[in-house]
């Protein structure tokens, strides 16, 4: 599993690291598994690299400078822009000069300092083969300087390898918000643990490939998030013993489809028939539709109180008459439920407070922010925030889909999936992802699991189906089964 924590977190961990260790071990270590990712990136060729540093203010700086030091040792040549001279760190800036690398001292500097040579920032990043973004540490706030923003901007064009160090300049660390324009990174290498801004949009998407570079730390207390790996969901899986029936594995519920919207109800029961349940209920006018493409459906005409037993409930896609004496009903019972799409809307969350049994919401960002009363933009630009406050609103598991899907419940770590696409974004493939976290309830996961783990296969089945074309949502729900087996098979 990979986690994240804060920077309070990070920060008090290394203080406590310094105190225990000789005087710069620390920043030697971050700064040395730097380089070595740089010079990974370089495919080891080293020698003769032309390397630009953009160095900042504070021990962000100082990492890169080190860095850049043991890259000029191997032969690189390496020069430094300081965008605060009178701030830099003395240490790093003192071993880059005994490294032979060059300074310049400013953005349009081409002579002050002890630089070698007649070009100045820009014409250095213009023929630059490795770029260092040390501009910003994990501690900034906001977008970049007016300063920063050209040097910024000629490493992104330059056609050089951007490496952050530590995370992009210009996003924030623990939110994952971009609140202007920031470094747009090939690589970043991240000291210590995961910053939460690097596992989610929109930061995630400036951060490129990520490499953890272990120092040493303690971090002490768990993490705020967490993003699970093939083993972790292998783990959460449920596998049928030889005592297992029908009933025994669960049944799953689905409320969902109408005359107007039939699709989402094959759409879902689609999902849910290949989610680990033994059985699938289906409550609805659509039956024949999904009896035609899913035969093994037990069908019911009726309100859904009397389809018989079930140990889960799915409630939303597609409903567009009668949905909150539908959504009442379901909410009476004493198993999980799930509620999306048009369901959402009719939301009451007393209601939902006051159930024994445990709610799914499953909200896009556009009802997440109806639910919140905000707008879509500040969901979008805060997924954890809207995740962790709709979580403790409704007293629910809230999955927030979108480009990072994210799965809060009222306390412990947000999940966040590591498995999306952009292709996902089609109709019908939240309807699919419904029916199979509808499922994965009644087979007994916990809320928070049966979100994580659907959300992970949903999008595995996404990127095996479409293999980098469009896909859609039927596409998704058939290739289930191929990556519930890839999962299964690590484990």
């Amino acid at each position: 599993m990979r986690t994240a924590h804060r920077v309070e977190t990070v920060r008090t961990a290394e203080r406590e690291a310094m105190a225990r260790l000789p005087e710069g071990a620390l920043m030697r270590r971050a700064a040395a598994g730097l380089a070595a990712a740089c010079a990974d990136l370089l495919d080891r060729r080293v020698y003769g690299a032309r390397v630009v540093l953009l160095v900042g203010s504070g021990d962000n700086g100082g990492d890169t400078l080190y860095a850049g030091a043991g890259l000029a040792r191997r032969g690189a040549g390496v020069t430094a822009v300081l965008l605060a001279p009178g701030r830099t760190h003395p240490g790093g800036l003192a071993a880059l000069r005994a490294a032979g690398g060059r300074i310049l001292t400013g953005p349009h500097d081409g002579t002050a300092g002890d630089v070698a040579g007649r070009y100045g920032a820009h014409e250095v990043l213009a023929r630059a083969d490795l770029v260092l973004d040390g501009i910003v540490g994990i501690g900034g706030r906001g977008g970049l300087r007016a300063e920063a923003l050209p040097l910024a901007r000629a490493a992104r064009d330059s056609g050089a390898v951007v490496v952050a160090v530590d995370l992009p300049s210009g996003v924030d660390a623990d939110t994952g918000e971009v609140a202007g324009e920031c470094v747009r990174a090939d690589a970043t290498v991240t000291f210590g643990a995961y910053k939460p801004g690097l596992l989610v949009d929109p930061a995630r998407t400036y951060a490129g490939v990520v490499r953890l570079v272990d120092i040493g730390l303690d971090l002490g207390v768990p993490a705020d998030v967490e993003a699970l790996q093939h083993a972790d969901v292998a783990r959460l899986l449920p596998v049928p013993d030889a005592e297992s029936d029908k009933y025994r594995r669960g049944v799953v519920g689905v409320v969902a489809g109408s005359a107007k919207y039939p699709g989402a109800a094959v759409l879902c029961v689609g999902g849910a028939v290949r989610g680990g349940a033994g059985a699938v209920r289906y409550v609805g006018g659509g039956g024949d539709a999904v009896l035609a493409r899913h035969p093994e459906v037990l069908v019911h005409d009726g309100k859904p109180g009397g389809a018989g037993r079930v140990q889960s409930w799915v409630i939303g896609p597609g409903l567009d008459d009668g949905v909150a004496g539908a959504l009442e009903e379901v909410l009476a019972s004493d198993v999980p439920v799930l509620v999306d799409a048009d369901a959402l809307g009719a939301l009451d969350p007393d209601a939902v407070r006051g159930r024994d049994a445990p709610v799914v919401l499953t909200p896009h960002a556009g009802e997440a922010a109806r639910l919140l009363g905000v707008a879509r933009e500040e969901v979008e630009a805060r997924r954890l925030d809207a995740a962790r406050r709709l979580a403790v609103r409704y007293g629910a598991t809230v999955l927030l889909k979108g480009s990072t899907t994210v799965v809060a419940s009222g306390g412990g770590p947000v999940r966040v999936n590591p498995t999306g696409t952009p292709w996902l974004a089609t109709a019908g493939s939240g309807d699919v992802l419904a029916g199979l976290i509808g499922s994965l309830l009644a087979a007994g996961l916990a809320p928070l699991d049966a979100a994580s783990a659907g959300a992970y296969l949903h999008g595995l089945a996404a990127r095996s189906a479409g293999r980098g074309a469009p896909v859609t949502a039927g596409d998704v729900a058939e290739a289930l089964g191929a990556a519930w087996r890839s999962v299964a098979e690590v484990g």
